[in-house]
């Protein structure tokens, strides 16, 4: 990030290290919705904690070093509107996801899409910020205590201590997620938030020239998910490559694949920038993160979405309701002939690969990052009108 002009503030990946466990592998293939995750978080608060304590300092010690006039946070470091109010500095709320902000018109993202009305939907986020006070609002309550802040009445990410909204910065487009009419000026979609290209990264000559000798190959690659057999899955996508005579290229991440004796129609990568090879790519075979999910869009190639848990589940049937993807694979149900019959679709469905291409195009005139700055800046440069 530094070459982007950022500082990096040092957080532990202490959570991330949890999916290399048991735990973690039975929480990737176990977890189907919001009520499976109430139940896998029940489970795992006593190890969560501490790691929830440390986070929590280690946010602090990054805002100290910085000493920001605003702090952008994401719902995961939810310390950040009591390290604004500890520095005196503003706070704003940043989503990639469309996961806290109440509305009537649709359901939480984790619920079933119930068209029981406006009153069940606003419900199911009721829910979901429960679960998050319920998760997080003991180490709030335990370093504001340290640190002289008064008590507050409830956990509320949404709201600041005065009882006024917390604006919302929501870091997706609004093609892929239209924002609801019952929202207010303060919540704004702004469009995905891409990087800049790499100005000094190069594929290898092994990458160059397997993308130079044949066709445009399927990219497979799931990051850090894994299961509970990443071989399996691996086994799961040459096969299905060979079956449907494409080149592929298969990228381990973070171990989320382990594919051995491969063929020379498939290469093996540890990893590359999407921004530069999905658009050379005929299709994307993903895990469904929003990071992944987006860039994939932005290519305008096809997607096939085999989601594992979380947020997954939603990109992968909202790219099947968008028209840019089949219908998504659960990573526990897939099977050979399940991603066999994907491919073919994607690959032989000329409506599907068109919406895909303009769904790109719309995608990649948006200026993201360009309208969360001016938003940002609308609101700072109301100095003390707008309350802390």
């Amino acid at each position: 990030m530094e070459q982007h002009g950022l500082e990096y503030g040092y957080m532990n990946d202490e959570l991330l290290g949890i999916l290399d466990t048991d735990q973690g592998r039975d929480l990737m293939e176990n977890t189907t919705g919001i009520f499976q995750v109430i139940k896998q978080t029940l489970t795992m608060l006593k190890r969560l904690g501490p790691m929830q304590r440390s986070l929590f300092q280690d946010g602090w010690e990054a805002t100290k070093r910085s000493q920001p006039h605003l702090i952008i946070f994401h719902p995961k470091a939810y310390g950040g509107p009591d390290y604004a109010e500890k520095i005196g500095a503003r706070a704003v709320l940043g989503l990639v996801i469309p996961m806290l902000v109440p509305t009537s018109e649709r359901p939480h993202m984790g619920f079933p899409q119930l068209k029981l009305g406006g009153w069940y939907n606003r419900l199911t986020y009721k829910v979901v910020s429960a679960i998050m006070a319920f998760s997080g609002a003991r180490y709030s309550r335990e370093w504001r205590a340290q640190h002289g802040l008064p008590k507050v009445q409830s956990f509320d990410l949404l709201h600041q201590p005065n009882g006024f909204p917390r604006p919302v910065l929501c870091g997706f487009s609004r093609h892929v997620v239209p924002p609801p009419s019952d929202w207010t000026d303060d919540i704004q979609t702004t469009g995905y938030w891409f990087l800049k290209e790499e100005p000094d990264w190069t594929p290898s000559r092994e990458l160059q020239e397997f993308l130079e000798t044949g066709p445009p190959p399927i990219y497979v690659g799931f990051g850090s998910m894994a299961g509970r057999k990443p071989e399996r899955l691996a086994g799961i996508v040459v096969e299905s490559l060979e079956e449907t005579g494409q080149r592929g290229i298969i990228a381990t991440g973070w171990g989320g694949l382990k594919a051995q004796n491969l063929p020379p129609t498939i290469l093996q990568i540890t990893q590359a920038p999407h921004s530069w090879l999905f658009p050379r790519m005929a299709a994307i075979v993903h895990h469904g993160g929003a990071g992944t999910t987006a860039a994939a869009l932005r290519s305008g190639r096809p997607s096939i979405v085999i989601p594992f848990f979380g947020d997954q589940p939603y990109w992968g049937s909202r790219l099947h309701e968008l028209g840019v993807a089949p219908a998504p694979i659960p990573q526990k149900k897939l099977r050979p002939r399940d991603l066999t019959l994907a491919l073919r679709s994607v690959l032989t469905d000329s409506r599907l690969r068109a919406k895909a291409e303009r769904l790109g195009q719309k995608i990649r005139a948006e200026q993201g990052v360009e309208s969360a700055v001016n938003f940002v800046e609308r609101l700072l440069s109301q100095g003390h009108s707008w309350p802390i």
